[in-house]
């Protein structure tokens, strides 16, 4: 595979640097521009991209009917679609506590589902 070169935009800071990335097939050869946090930044989004994910759960007996709910740590970005569609079975029981995982380990990432609220019962 060809030598490329790519333009990544990065996130991890507000100065939003425009790094550019030689890339050999899947090997990173070089990133110009930006300072370590931004060429971690791109190693990283070049090579296993993860998002974080905020989303909500379905409740039985709370104030309402849906609990809102995010990953303890960055979710491999091309299984999101799966993450989502396990989430969309899981029904929770009220009341819930804040911060308690409502899965943990999902889908063998070693990532929990925890809840960004509490809920109390109707």
């Amino acid at each position: 595979m060809p030598t490329t070169m790519e333009k990544v935009i990065c996130t991890t800071c507000p100065k939003g640097c425009t790094l550019e990335v030689t890339r050999d097939g899947a090997t990173v050869v070089s990133i110009l521009n930006g300072c370590k946090r931004g060429h971690e930044y791109a190693r990283q989004e070049l090579t296993d991209p993860r998002r974080m994910v905020a989303t909500t759960v379905r409740i039985d007996g709370g104030v309402h009917p849906l609990l809102p709910v995010y990953t303890s740590a960055p979710f491999p970005k091309p299984r999101i679609p799966e993450l989502l569609k396990t989430l969309r079975e899981v029904e929770l029981q009220a009341p819930v506590k804040m911060g308690i995982p409502v899965l943990r380990n999902v889908l063998g990432t070693g990532i929990d589902i925890l809840a960004s609220r509490d809920m109390k019962t109707r």
